[in-house]
């Protein structure tokens, strides 16, 4: 059997309800991570996200690459993206129970990366329960013990853009891919995954409804979306 939990980047957007809704409507519970800037722009949508059942983290203010600042500016990205959640939550009406966090771009610090953990375990933030995670790289990797939320299995179709060269396509031979090059491949059986996707107004333009076509093709294939827990 194939499990997975959904953690989706980037909210919040105009169609961060619209994704909640399916989501409630397949009985997924997802971990969305939250871009300060976003949120500000779409404050109602990452209410709305949290008032249906949503848990969500914190992906920065300003969506920078963490190894590109000083260990001082990312620390007041995060603590400043944090002032915000804890507001979103009050206004929600919903208890702020976990404070998970994910690097932009998989970007976890460069020089500072050790420093970054350190903070993260001092400033009371929670790692997404990943004892699941079968893979030797993500143990070799250290993520087994770091505090970050990673992915195993990215669609990469925020890569979908006019004149892009990327397409659904290739997100589909993403999906199929046995051997993948980074990351574990997503469809054999047994295995388990932290999936990433993102909420981008600009995708759904492109392609309507893209994460309804991908989600409903996993559960098709018997894939079954966990509840993320922490530790």
């Amino acid at each position: 059997m194939i499990h997975a939990i959904l953690t989706i980047d980037d909210i919040a957007s105009a169609n961060t309800p619209a994704i909640v809704d399916y989501l409630n409507e397949k009985g997924i519970t997802a971990l969305m991570f939250a871009v300060g800037e976003n949120v500000g722009r779409y404050y109602d949508n990452a209410v709305y996200a949290l008032q249906h059942g949503m848990i969500v983290g914190n992906h920065s203010y300003h969506h920078p690459a963490f190894s590109e600042i000083s260990l001082e500016e990312a620390r007041q990205e995060i603590m400043a993206n944090e002032t915000l959640l804890d507001r979103l939550y009050r206004d929600a009406g919903v208890e702020r129970k976990y404070r998970p966090f994910r690097f932009p771009y998989g970007n976890r610090g460069g020089a500072n990366a050790e420093a970054l953990q350190a903070f993260f375990r001092e400033n009371g933030f929670h790692k997404l329960k990943d004892t699941q995670i079968p893979y030797q790289w993500w143990k070799d990797s250290g993520m087994n013990r770091a505090i970050d939320t990673l992915w195993t299995f990215d669609f990469a179709e925020y890569n979908i853009r006019p004149n892009s060269g990327f397409t659904v396509d290739d997100v589909w031979k993403r999906i199929q891919d046995k051997n993948p090059q980074n990351g574990a491949p997503l469809l054999v059986d047994p295995g388990s995954h932290i999936l990433l996707l993102h909420a981008h107004d600009e995708t759904d333009e492109l392609v309507p409804g893209y994460y309804r076509q991908f989600i409903d093709y996993l559960l098709k294939e018997g894939v079954v979306f966990d509840t993320p827990e922490f530790i």
